[in-house]
């Protein structure tokens, strides 16, 4: 198994607008889920926001953007990065989780969500925080 690393940016309403601007500068293909998708979410202001998006490109450039509810709090510079750790081996990010939650907060813990067989999120002892997923294909 490979896993890869890659920085997941949070906003308010702007994580699409934000994908479209990173495939202009690096290429690549755009591909967006939304609240509503990911989630069920029927709340009108929620509804088009984005639960999870990312930028890939042939050359290797990755990120990953999602939009932070209006019910949830969000103060541009606290949290405005996630780590994110993708793999296709849920054996190997269970070790992985197991030694990042050492110390951590868990946020959301490590188990089956409605979009990946494998999902948690954790802020580790240092305040960063990790959010570990088996990665899957969306056709959205």
């Amino acid at each position: 198994m490979s896993v890869t690393t890659t920085t997941h940016l949070n906003f308010r309403g702007q994580a699409r607008a934000a994908l479209g601007f990173y495939r202009s500068v690096f290429g690549g293909d755009v591909v967006v889920v939304t609240h509503a998708q990911a989630y069920g979410t029927t709340a009108p202001d929620e509804v088009d926001l984005v639960s999870w998006g990312q930028v890939v490109s042939d050359a290797g450039f990755r990120v990953m953007a999602y939009d932070v509810p209006p019910a949830q709090p969000y103060e541009p510079g606290i949290a405005p990065v996630f780590v994110s750790v993708r793999g296709t081996d849920a054996d190997e990010l269970h070790g992985y989780w197991d030694r990042l939650a050492d110390g951590a907060t868990v946020v959301a813990p490590l188990a089956p969500s409605a979009w990946a067989p494998l999902y948690g999120m954790l802020t580790d002892r240092f305040g960063v925080t990790w959010v570990l997923d088996v990665e899957v294909p969306w056709n959205g």
